[in-house]
């Protein structure tokens, strides 16, 4: 990636002027930013005294990048042709520019955020002070240049008017560039009574020589990056020098781009994600796993393209690089079709027993999944198909495959899932590669843990039944009545026996329960616990012990064990059984340990995820 650029001194007044004419804007991916009044004052005392404020960045307008643009916050109208992007310095050109060219008041903020609207000063006797700091001798007062005291019944100093400024020898910022004019106001009201006002007359002269002249001759460091600077270099030049504020993200390039051809890209995605954030388990989608979802689409549709004619095959992509290459045509082609895969995705994932964005273990892997359904369209309610898509899903979450390094595989399951609905020999990558090691279940123990989370799945997936009431996690019971994953063995229980937390904290000893049955279970043995699902209460009706035995059942509980208390055996079976519901998902033995008695597990396994996304 090359870009050509210079580095050249401009004038400030002159970048001033370009900012007014609109020679110079701000591109659309540039958001609004306020500098608090101190950090203005900073700013302005530091080119008083002629110091370096650090160098600007500007685009040139007239390449193949083209942006929507604004004005410097505060600016009119553009009244002559864009020339430049103001690409680094936003906050430093804003307020130089509020407060040394226009006549409006500065909108900024005191040290405690408090928004407020103020004109900047000089106190022309502290300003020529060398014992005084430049900063001290620059002021801020209210928008009618009054300020006062006493909660406002006392005036402490009145600029709103040039008289009263020559009289309190305050000099107004937004006048720097203009000087000459303000001057002359200063000598008509000096020639007024001359003696008595000469001295100030000095004072003024030694000013307009010391710190004026500062300004008016100050010179900005610009680094001009030349007009064939591509997509991805702005985006990555931008990102660099981007320090404060959110970071810059493809989505925000994007919608400036689209808004060039006036299309609100932003708006789009708010109506579509509106209604994509109905389901529930779509609540995290972000616009840029969206503009992924086409980029993959649309490079697989090149590449197809490509293939047909005998040419060279570009890559499928989602990369940041291209999702800058994606041309507003073919957003507009596919997003309705994205915004229908993401929707089938819910419904995919509610048949998997996945409800909620918390309990989603990859989302990550919603974009390849959300593209993969796109292109099937109603092709994905075959059942062979939907196997098939089940045993990508399951080894992706279970092969923990989707934590880091995500884009280059993005791009192997579109182009690999159509392959294998088309040739049953020809698998994807993502479920030739998934393995999953027994070992895997001692240390699985965080919900952050994606393997965790398609654990608690496949055992409501399976059937699992509510220990109290006997229902099954459909979606409706799961919000209605606050399903989460619980242990088996209470915790409480566990500690007394002084089991460590590492092994009682296991998936092993965990599964999905509701709030109130949890609430029930207590601290207590379980055999204490399943005593009282038997007995029952008055808000309790008792279980059946042949119908509690086929509800333990359904979460691959050995009801002999748990009624026995035997935490040791009890984790051994069921780590056997979890492992046979997870090999049945992914369609592929499990690499098996030998089983080990539970007080000597743990010290050579990883008590964190190193690769799981929240």
């Amino acid at each position: 990636m090359t870009t050509s650029f210079q580095t050249n001194p401009v004038a400030l007044k002159d970048l001033m002027r370009e900012c007014h004419e609109g020679k110079l804007q701000l591109p659309d991916f540039q958001r609004g930013w306020v500098w608090d009044q101190d950090r203005i004052i900073d700013l302005l005392a530091s080119i008083s005294e002629g110091f370096p404020v650090g160098a600007l960045m500007t685009l040139d307008a007239s390449g193949e990048v083209s942006f929507a643009a604004r004005p410097v916050e505060g600016a009119p109208s553009p009244v002559k042709p864009l020339e430049a992007y103001l690409m680094d310095g936003q906050q430093r050109m804003t307020s130089l520019y509020q407060s040394t060219f226009a006549p409006n008041p500065v909108a900024t903020k005191t040290a405690k955020k408090r928004a407020i609207k103020v004109h900047f000063y000089f106190d022309i006797r502290a300003a020529l002070n060398p014992d005084i700091a430049r900063s001290e001798a620059v002021i801020a007062v209210p928008e009618d240049r009054i300020i006062r005291e006493n909660f406002g019944r006392k005036v402490k100093l009145d600029l709103s008017c040039e008289k009263y400024e020559f009289d309190a020898l305050h000099f107004p910022i937004d006048r720097i560039f203009d000087e000459n004019k303000w001057q002359i106001s200063a000598a008509q009201w000096m020639a007024q009574d001359l003696t008595a006002r000469q001295e100030k007359w000095e004072l003024i002269n030694r000013f307009t020589q010391e710190i004026v002249n500062n300004f008016t001759s100050y010179h900005v460091p610009v680094i001009k990056l030349g007009k064939d600077t591509s997509r991805a270099a702005v985006c990555l030049v931008f990102e660099k020098v981007n320090t404060g504020g959110k970071p810059l993200d493809a989505f925000e390039l994007v919608t400036a781009m689209y808004a060039s051809d006036e299309f609100h890209l932003r708006d789009d995605w708010k109506a579509r994600r509106q209604r994509l954030i109905a389901q529930k388990v779509l609540a995290k989608i972000e616009p840029v796993e969206f503009l992924q979802v086409i980029s993959l689409l649309y490079t697989k549709e090149r590449r197809d393209e490509a293939i047909s004619q005998g040419a060279e095959p570009p890559a499928i992509s989602a990369t940041r690089n291209s999702l800058l290459q994606v041309p507003l045509i073919a957003y507009k082609k596919w997003a309705d079709k994205v915004e229908a895969g993401y929707v089938t995705a819910a419904k995919f994932l509610h048949s998997l027993k996945i409800f909620n964005s918390r309990d989603l273990p990859y989302r990550t892997q919603l974009v390849p999944l959300a593209a993969i359904l796109a292109e099937l369209g109603s092709a994905w309610e075959n059942d062979a198909v939907r196997q098939k898509l089940m045993k990508w899903y399951w080894c992706g979450v279970f092969g923990e495959l989707y934590g880091s390094a995500v884009e280059s595989r993005f791009a192997l399951d579109v182009r690999d899932f159509t392959l294998w609905v088309k040739d049953d020999a020809v698998e994807p990558r993502t479920v030739q590669r998934a393995s999953f090691e027994e070992k895997r279940l001692r240390t699985l123990r965080s919900r952050l843990s994606a393997a965790y989370k398609g654990v608690n799945a496949l055992l409501m997936k399976a059937g699992a039944e509510d220990f109290k009431s006997g229902q099954p996690y459909d979606q409706t019971v799961f919000f209605d009545e606050n399903v989460d994953i619980h242990h088996i063995f209470p915790e409480a229980w566990c500690k007394s026996q002084k089991i460590e937390p590492a092994v009682y904290n296991s998936i092993v000893n965990k599964t999905p329960l509701t709030s109130g049955t949890n609430r029930m279970l207590g601290g207590v043995a379980p055999s204490i616990y399943l005593g009282r699902l038997i007995k029952g209460n008055r808000s309790n009706p008792p279980l059946a012990s042949d119908r509690l035995s086929t509800i333990l059942k359904s979460h691959e509980i050995d009801e002999i064990l748990l009624a026995s208390d035997d935490f040791t055996s009890f984790m051994n079976t069921r780590r056997s059984a979890l492992l046979a519901m997870i090999e049945a998902a992914m369609g592929k033995d499990a690499v098996r340990e030998s089983i080990l008695p539970v007080s000597q597990e743990d010290d050579h396994y990883e008590d964190e995820e190193l690769e799981e996304t929240a």
